[in-house]
């Protein structure tokens, strides 16, 4: 009976012997090298660690009337094309799934005739004046809560102001510059 567990027990033995042998070539024969860098930068993540948020929160933003001073519209204009996809540029132009965008800058909010605007953007009211475009290119859904723009915005406050600047340049009478300050 000694003998028979022995047995038993050697076996039990064996097995995860095996067991661990066969991970190990397994691991082995499939192994990748590590990442010198992440295939993606995930939200919210930076290469510069976890201080690089506070720092750059503490840095003082450019105020738009600056950035729109150093602006360039035809930057502006190619930072503008993947909005092409829904809305016209072209003078007279006519709506698509959003609003016709010549004259933009200075002009009533949801004031397109036959556009099917959203609530939110019928309640907001006022004119698109800089600060307005401002807000809105940088998050839509936040700035008018119930907008139909599927747009998430644009984080680059220069970007946002080249944008604003061929927005501008689209009109027979471009509203003047604000004030830089």
């Amino acid at each position: 009976m000694n003998f028979e567990i022995n047995k038993a027990v050697g076996a039990g033995l064996g097995a995860l012997l095996f067991t661990f042998m066969l991970g190990l070539f397994t691991e082995a024969l499939y192994s990748q090298p590590a990442m010198k860098k992440p295939g993606y930068d995930l939200p919210g993540a930076s290469a510069e660690g976890h201080g690089a948020a506070e720092a750059k929160a503490a840095e003082p933003a450019v105020p738009l009337p600056v950035l729109l001073a150093k602006a360039d519209p035809a930057k502006g204009k190619d930072d503008a094309k993947p909005c092409t996809a829904c809305h016209d540029f072209s003078k007279g132009g006519a709506a698509k799934v959003g609003p016709p965008l010549y004259g933009v800058v200075g002009r009533p909010k949801a004031s397109i005739a036959g556009f099917n605007y959203s609530d939110g953007m019928k309640a907001k009211g006022g004119d698109w004046s800089y600060d307005e475009l401002d807000h809105f290119i940088a998050s839509p859904k936040t700035d008018i809560s119930g907008t139909k723009m599927a747009f998430a915005g644009e984080k680059d406050a220069a970007k946002r102001a080249a944008i604003i600047a061929y927005l501008r340049s689209l009109s027979d009478n471009p509203l003047p510059l604000p004030a830089a300050k």
